[in-house]
């Protein structure tokens, strides 16, 4: 049977724990321990893999042990011709299909911005779609059209008295049609974007426009390109992270060849890593390919940039 003295002993070390807990637990400790699963998480899945892989880079597999090799993994790359023929292909994808799809969507957010336009809702879930296909089932439905001796792209060709095409056996062709495919799948992401900022653009300045008597063509180059160049830089340099990180395409689309023609630097990579095992190699590849990506995402804002 409990006395007094114990029960009262038992409710005060129960206050006690109650005071601990709301001392642990304050205003300025709640907000730490919140956020302290996603630290971690962003620890343990985003920081300590990039150091490792940096660890990585310096290191060569000898007997199926890893050791500290120097440079040997940088030094190599440089007499790597297949590297450089990654990352030419890559350069080439880059300088043709990313202005090409900037300027298409461009175009297209301009078209769809338009009041005058009716259904904008339809064509816009339209064009967006592409970015949230299934990249496999889309490559297995271009394969198919462009396929050489029984693709619907040639039979048309074919109608029009134009000689088959081998849109993914020819190297100057599997390159076309890996900047189209990824042309295709990629402009919608990037109208989205683009609208959004042509919304944000205040319709007074357009107002004073008219009043003044600028037409179409001047509001265009004289408003809406100026008050867009940041949402233009986001979506440049978006998209050469991401062509710098092209993979799904040429490996559903080509397997990388012809003879290596549409072999990009990622797809380099994950030949090393995973077909190779080679991931001292392949790590080294992949800082180089963060050197370009942060050397071409400073010259793209030097170019921008805007002194006033």
């Amino acid at each position: 049977m409990l006395t007094n003295q114990s029960l009262r002993t038992g409710t005060k070390s129960s206050a006690v724990k109650k005071k601990e807990r709301r001392q642990f637990i304050t205003p300025k400790t709640a907000p730490y321990i919140f956020v302290a699963p996603a630290v971690l998480l962003f620890l343990g899945f985003m920081v300590y893999p990039i150091l490792a892989s940096l660890l990585l880079s310096f290191q060569t597999k000898v007997g199926g042990v890893y050791t500290f090799s120097g440079l040997d993994n940088y030094t190599r790359l440089f007499s790597d011709p297949l590297f450089y023929k990654s990352l030419g292909n890559t350069f080439i994808i880059l300088l043709v299909q990313v202005p090409i799809m900037l300027f298409l969507a461009v175009v297209l957010a301009v078209f769809l911005n338009s009041t005058l336009l009716s259904m904008r809702g339809f064509y816009r879930v339209a064009f967006f779609t592409p970015a949230v296909t299934s990249l496999v089932a889309a490559s297995v439905i271009f394969v198919l059209l462009l396929n050489k001796d029984y693709g619907l792209i040639n039979y048309l060709l074919s109608l029009l008295g134009f000689d088959k095409v081998g849109w993914l056996t020819n190297s100057t062709w599997a390159r076309v049609s890996l900047i189209a495919v990824t042309t295709w799948r990629w402009t919608g992401y990037n109208m989205v974007i683009i609208l959004a900022g042509l919304q944000s653009i205040p319709h007074s300045l357009y107002e004073a426009a008219s009043i003044d008597g600028a037409s179409s063509v001047r509001k265009f180059f004289s408003i809406t390109i100026p008050q867009l160049k940041p949402v233009l830089l986001f979506t440049f340099i978006l998209s050469t992270i991401g062509s710098f990180q092209l993979f799904d395409e040429p490996y559903n689309l080509t397997g990388g060849g012809p003879n290596n023609a549409t072999l990009t630097i990622t797809y380099y990579l994950y030949n090393q890593g995973f077909e190779y095992f080679d991931f001292g190699y392949a790590s080294a590849i992949a800082y180089v390919i963060v050197f370009f990506i942060a050397v071409l995402s400073w010259l793209q804002f030097r170019v921008v940039r805007d002194d006033s």
